[in-house]
């Protein structure tokens, strides 16, 4: 992690002046503080919370990552290595249905965990009518005198990241939730870019020039996001090497590209204040790599999105009695298992450590290949191309996976959409021969999936810090606004 370092020794003073100055203030509001769920805080009220949101991230996502995790450092034995996360103290789980459906979308569960309201699919703080606007904690927050600062791997106009500073009726409204981020005064953008940067029909004001004239530095060159810290203002920190206005895959991110962690580094020495803050940090692409059905990219990104959590843990470990961490998800994605029917009881996570690149990487090449077709393309023409990229080799492939592999080239090089029903259920939307390969790697590891979009899996949540009691149990998705509106005392 290219910040982790100098961030520690800007943590190691804080610590040191912060142990002068609480010998100078007041005693911590210890209050006894009540919601409307009828939940009860009479603790200290954490002043630096951060919020991490794994995105399709349910148990077998987590498991996966640390199973996988297990056989690189223990080869052939049982045991995973368990992330930093899953560490914490207080676990919980929640249950994720929307108004209208038990298989929810991020706009709907981001609105549910930002506001604690339930409404829509594809509706972002607004309620059912779509005449009601919510109001999402971060704004509540704000006014009680925290900065705010919002992360993301995938584009800032997203659902989720969106949930905590915007209310449109319409998720695909990216442009008006651009608007509404540059509107929201909030201090601290990181990571995605904007992903309709000039209106639905391109003939609207550049939103860059929205977001710079409400007052943000936008910085999106690996120096300028470096440079900045708590004396530059509001900022919005993109990502300069970003494919699709997203992050790179976390198996395709190469030396000196920005990770997640990166962005949560710079974002606790933008917010850095007296008065304290909150953040909130989505790993945005283990859903992207979960609805493509790529368990390797899903584990990638896993392990990254534990790693900017850990980033969290050492400003913990700085301010031990000021801080809540939560690690919690929107929903699952994909319907990963763990289990396969023709490997029967075993796994075998070996078989995903050859994968060098995600999907999307693969498809690239594939349309390189296509854009230079031969007037007869055989799928041995990209042999190499395929060992390189999963470790398989075309000429050892059981007869089963054989057949599956040429179906999915012929189709692949054709061009055409899924036709029926078993194409949709073999392929998706998704390049036929990429994620036949994907099914291939799956299988052997002993993964499978039922989907490629959600499912209405019950997802975890993770806990510690000041406050982090409150967590445990099993509930629905909004009662965590409650319980963050009680440990920070909106009501006082």
């Amino acid at each position: 992690m290219i910040l982790k370092k100098h961030l520690k020794s800007i943590m190691s003073v804080t610590l040191a002046v912060g142990l002068v100055l609480s010998m100078a203030v007041a005693q911590p509001n210890l209050g006894m503080a009540a919601s409307a769920d009828d939940e009860t805080y009479s603790g200290k009220t954490p002043k630096y919370v951060f919020m991490f949101i794994g995105d399709g991230m349910s148990y077998p996502q987590v498991s996966s990552a640390e199973m996988y995790l297990g056989e690189l450092s223990m080869p052939g034995q049982i045991t995973p290595e368990q992330l930093d996360f899953t560490k914490f103290p207080v676990h919980g789980a929640l249950m994720t249905q929307d108004s209208t459906s038990f298989i929810p979308d991020s706009a709907s569960t981001a609105t549910s965990l930002a506001s604690g309201k339930k409404t829509l699919s594809g509706v972002i703080n607004m309620d059912e009518t779509k005449s009601i606007a919510y109001t999402p904690i971060t704004e509540a927050l704000k006014e009680k005198g925290y900065k705010i600062g919002i992360v993301t791997s995938v584009p800032i106009t997203h659902a989720t990241p969106a949930a905590y500073y915007a209310k449109v009726a319409n998720r695909n409204d990216a442009y008006g939730i651009g608007k509404q981020l540059a509107a929201s005064g909030f201090d601290y953008f990181g990571g995605g870019d904007f992903d309709q940067k000039t209106g639905p029909k391109g003939a609207d004001q550049h939103i860059y020039e929205i977001v710079e004239g409400a007052g943000y530095t936008i910085a999106n060159t690996n120096e300028e996001i470096l440079a900045l810290n708590n004396k530059s203002g509001k900022v919005v920190a993109i990502d300069p090497d970003d494919y699709e206005a997203a992050l790179d895959y976390e198996i395709d991110r190469a030396d000196g590209e920005l990770a997640l962690s990166d962005y949560v580094a710079k974002g606790i020495e933008v917010l850095d204040n007296s008065k304290g803050f909150f953040m909130m940090v989505e790993g945005g692409k283990i859903d992207w790599a979960n609805h493509a059905n790529d368990a390797a990219a899903s584990i990638h990104d896993t392990i990254a999105f534990d790693e900017s959590v850990e980033v969290a843990l050492d400003f913990y470990r700085a301010h031990p009695k000021e801080t809540l961490i939560i690690v919690t998800a929107d929903h699952e994605c994909g319907g990963m298992t763990i289990g396969y029917s023709l490997t029967g009881y075993s796994t075998h996570f070996d078989k995903l450590q050859p994968v060098k690149m995600s999907y999307q990487e693969f498809d690239k090449l594939v349309k390189e290949y296509q854009a230079a077709m031969p007037s007869d393309p055989m799928l041995s023409d990209l042999a190499d191309e395929i060992e390189d990229a999963y470790g398989l080799d075309i000429n050892n492939l059981s007869d089963y996976q054989s057949s599956m592999l040429e179906d999915a080239f012929e189709k692949a090089m054709s061009g055409e959409k899924p036709s029926d029903d078993q194409e949709k259920v073999l392929y998706g939307s998704y390049s036929p021969l990429s994620v036949t390969l994907s099914h291939i790697v799956n299988s052997s590891a002993g993964l499978s999936f039922t989907s490629y979009s959600h499912t209405g899996t019950p997802v975890p949540v993770y806990a510690m810090g000041a406050g982090s009691e409150l967590f445990d149990g099993f509930y629905d998705n909004t009662k965590v606004y409650g319980k963050l509106s009680v440990i920070t005392k909106l009501d006082k």
